[in-house]
Parts: structure tokens; C-alpha cells; sequence
């Protein structure tokens, strides 16, 4: 079962409530749906929606500008729209709205589009790149060197790796063998025949099509957006952003962080449940997030998380000759860098638990 899920912040990311609808609709008629028990349930006010590609349509924008009051939306954009703006983009100067990121303003019917480079991004995007493509021609490479029976054969082991390397797939131009002229359509096969078409070697060549190749590197690490908010900063639109890029990873990190595979759940209550389990990790992490910025300002709450997951509580067993057992409940001792961690944040660790001991079976504390 699908769901959509819509969650109600604060310019800052403090999470306020959350509501959840059915996704077994498109997302295109869901937002309808959306704006209107929103606004039934918590008012009318300067509410901004910041939304996904593919959610909102254009008639749906278009309501929500001429609506009055205006509602106000922030919104990604499909990679055709940014082919048909990139002629108007190209001469615009970039303006700083952080350390590293950067933006293109630009007006037009009534709304603003936002042309956004993130250069953390595009080294990751670029580095994820390189690696598809390089292996990716090493596959083709190996390929070129196996023998075939058929062709057949073949595009099996090409579709493979089409499938495991799809980002890269796009930029190589596979040329396959051509059947000669003068070959008849194959026979079937008998045990006293073998048809000459299958013991010819197809032989394939590939290329790297560079046009397409310049086209991703300059779209790499950069994101398109449109809004209505013509007159806002465009550091608070980035940031707006960077808020739903956010809520996408609290349901994420929630499955890392209790090492859950996928989920697919069909109960009602179960859904409603995990739904709710994520929106608490999130909470604790904007909260955690918010703690950090005035005693250390350069650490995020993933980071915090990741420094802390390596102190463990242990139980250590110890047999007795009178056959029970002394428990002791011990956490690891933290290293310099979590002991630094812990008194910035003002946190200090609880005494280390009493020792327990067993006696025919039964605990004795």
C-alpha cells in the first residue's frame, strides 16, 4: 500500500503535525485533496508548500496563484523544463546564498524560478558518474572478448549490463552487428545440423557520445526550482528546500539506523504506525539539530549520531563454582573525541549498573 504523506513545520523544520492520505490515486489529484483538509483543519494562513516534481500539475499551480489569499509553493522541476530555460539561464550572474551553493533568479509569468548549484553535490554526482562509466566500459570491454553462439547471447549480456549501470547507459552509443545481406533466416536446429548464422561471431562496438556527456556535466549537482514567493530571499528558498530533502532522509535513516530492510506493509494501523515512528525520528533529530548549532555549529545531527553509535551497553557473563552466574551490564568507555562531544553538548554518562547475579535460574539483583 502507498501513502502520501504531507508534514506541517516551521520556517525552521520544528515539525508541528503531520497528515496522511491515501496514495493509491495519483499524486496530481492527491494535492487537491491535500490543500483542502489542511486548510479546513488548521486555517488559512502564509502557508508554503514545498513540494517534489511530479506532484503539483500546472493547473493546480496556477489555482494556488490566483487563489485569494495567494498560496504560496515552492516546487522542483522536471529536466525538460530546464532544456527549455537554459538558453535564459546561460547569461544570468550566480549569487552566493551559502558557503557552496549558489543560485540563478529567474522571473517569468508571474513566478520565479530558482536555478540552484550545490558544489558538495556536483562532486558527489560527478564521482557517482565516473565510477558508472568506468565500470560500465570495462563490462563492454570483457564483453568484447567473450565469445557468442548467437546474437541472442549477446544482447542478454548487454541488457544486463544496461541494468546495472543505467546512469552510464545513457551516455555510450552500443553499435551492433549487422546480419549479412546474403544469409538466409536461421532453420531450426537438429541434431544433424548446425545453422552457419550460429557459428558466426557478432561482434559489437561502442562509443562514448560526448554531447550528451556535456549536457550531464553541466547538470550535475544542479536543481531547477519555481515558486510564487517572487520577493523572498532566495536563501530562505533554499533553505525551504533543503527541508523536504530532509524529511525524505528521517524516513530513510530511521530503517539504517535499526538495520530494517524495506518495509511493505498491507495493514492499515501498521502503516499508520511506521508513518508515526519516522515522524518522532524526525522530531528528535531537528531537535538534536537545533542543540548543536550554538555548541557546534559545524557538526550535524547525522554526524553526532555516528560518533555516539559506538558506545555500547555489553552484559559480560561469569560463571561462579557454585554454579551461577555474575552479570555485569557495562557501556564501552567513550574515546577522546566522544568525551569532547559529550561535554559540549552537556550530556554526562549515568554510573555504570550494579553487577547481577543468577541463582538456580532465577535473577538476583
Amino acid at each position: 500500500m502507498q501513502v502520501v504523506i504531507a508534514l506541517i513545520v516551521t520556517p525552521e523544520g520544528f515539525p508541528i503535525a503531520y497528515e496522511v492520505l491515501p496514495g493509491n490515486t495519483a499524486d496530481k489529484t492527491t494535492l487537491k485533496m491535500f490543500l483542502e483538509k489542511i486548510e479546513t483543519q488548521y486555517g488559512r494562513a502564509e502557508r508554503i508548500w514545498v513540494m517534489d516534481r511530479g506532484i503539483p500539475t500546472e493547473k493546480v499551480l496556477e489555482d494556488m496563484r490566483t487563489s485569494d489569499p495567494p498560496v504560496y509553493y515552492l516546487v522542483g522541476t522536471p529536466r525538460g523544463r530546464l532544456t527549455k530555460l537554459e538558453r535564459k539561464l546561460l547569461p544570468l550572474t550566480w549569487q552566493a546564498v551559502r558557503a557552496g551553493v549558489s543560485v540563478k533568479l529567474l522571473p517569468q509569468d508571474g513566478e520565479l524560478y530558482v536555478f540552484a548549484e550545490s558544489r558538495d553535490r556536483v562532486h558527489k554526482e560527478r564521482a557517482m558518474r565516473q565510477r558508472q562509466l568506468k565500470g560500465l566500459v570495462q563490462r563492454l570491454k570483457q564483453l568484447q572478448q567473450m565469445k557468442f553462439n548467437d546474437t541472442r547471447q549477446l544482447l542478454l549480456k548487454l541488457g544486463e549490463a544496461k541494468g546495472r549501470y543505467r546512469a552510464a547507459w545513457r551516455l555510450i552509443e552500443v553499435v551492433l552487428p549487422k546480419p549479412a545481406a546474403s544469409q538466409t533466416p536461421p532453420q531450426p536446429a537438429t541434431s544433424g545440423a548446425t545453422n552457419e548464422l550460429r557459428k558466426a561471431q557478432p561482434v559489437f562496438s561502442f562509443r562514448l557520445n560526448r554531447r550528451k556527456l556535456r549536457q550531464v556535466r553541466r547538470r550535475e549537482g544542479r536543481y531547477l526550482l519555481r515558486t510564487n514567493l517572487c520577493g523572498r530571499d532566495p536563501k530562505d528558498l533554499w533553505q525551504f528546500y533543503l527541508q523536504l530533502t530532509e524529511v525524505e532522509a528521517a524516513f530513510k535513516n530511521l530503517k539504517d539506523d535499526l538495520q530494517l530492510r524495506p518495509i511493505y506493509h498491507q495493514l492499515e494501523r501498521r502503516i499508520e504506525a511506521h508513518i508515526f515512528v519516522a515522524f518522532m525520528a524526525y522530531c528528535l533529530h531537528i531537535t538534536l539539530r537545533a542543540q548543536l548549532k550554538p555548541l557546534a555549529p559545524g557538526l550535524t545531527s547525522r554526524a553526532v549520531l555516528d560518533k555516539l553509535a559506538s558506545i555500547q551497553m555489553l552484559d559480560v557473563h561469569f560463571p561462579t563454582t557454585d554454579g551461577r552466574t555474575l552479570i555485569l551490564s557495562r557501556y564501552t568507555e567513550p574515546n577522546p573525541d566522544q568525551r569532547l562531544l559529550l561535554e559540549r553538548l552537556g550530556l554526562t554518562l549515568p554510573p555504570q549498573p550494579p553487577p547481577r547475579i543468577t541463582a538456580a535460574g532465577q535473577l538476583v539483583h
